[in-house]
């Protein structure tokens, strides 16, 4: 089974290396990955969790006066998080993709693919005083939304199966 990455574009941490997420550590880490191993990244054009770019620099101008990700979100009157991953299983059938190793700390892709996710393999990239605040509130506020957890160790983000009031 091929290791495989899907990533929302982010252009602010993708190409412009912003510190206030992870996404270009993701996606440079990803890379790095597949090429050594072998595998595709699935780049899908979803800026700002599908918020597109103007509405991610209004919500960033929220974020600076004080909302969260998610409240600055909620502000522009979008859902938390607005991806999809449809258009995944269209490239998977294209190339005769039936199994996967996915590159992924998100647990909505698990449960989004039709490939059968052989091995889930965790993104291990830091967290920075710069970003602490969005991925903690995407801990918090994103992924105990759908009853997993992100759990920070040493190694990195770790995705585990709970239930919410488990997860606080």
């Amino acid at each position: 089974a091929p290791i495989v990455r899907v990533h929302s574009e982010c252009l602010t941490g993708d190409a412009l290396g912003s510190l206030k997420c992870d996404c270009g550590e993701q996606l440079n880490f990803a890379l790095k990955t597949i090429n050594k191993d072998g595998g595709m990244v699935i780049y899908l054009r979803q800026e700002g969790r599908n918020i597109w770019l103007l509405n991610k620099v209004n919500a960033y101008n929220l974020q600076d006066q004080g909302y969260d990700t998610v409240e600055a979100n909620h502000q522009l009157g979008f859902a938390s998080d607005e991806r999809t991953y449809e258009i995944v299983d269209y490239i998977f059938d294209y190339f005769k993709i039936q199994k996967i190793k996915l590159l992924t700390n998100n647990p909505t892709k698990l449960n989004s693919l039709k490939a059968e996710i052989v091995e889930r393999l965790p993104i291990k990239v830091g967290q920075t005083e710069e970003n602490s605040n969005y991925l903690e509130v995407k801990k918090t506020k994103i992924e105990c939304q759908r009853n997993w957890c992100w759990i920070w160790n040493s190694s990195g983000w770790l995705v585990t199966e709970r239930r919410k009031e488990r997860c606080e």
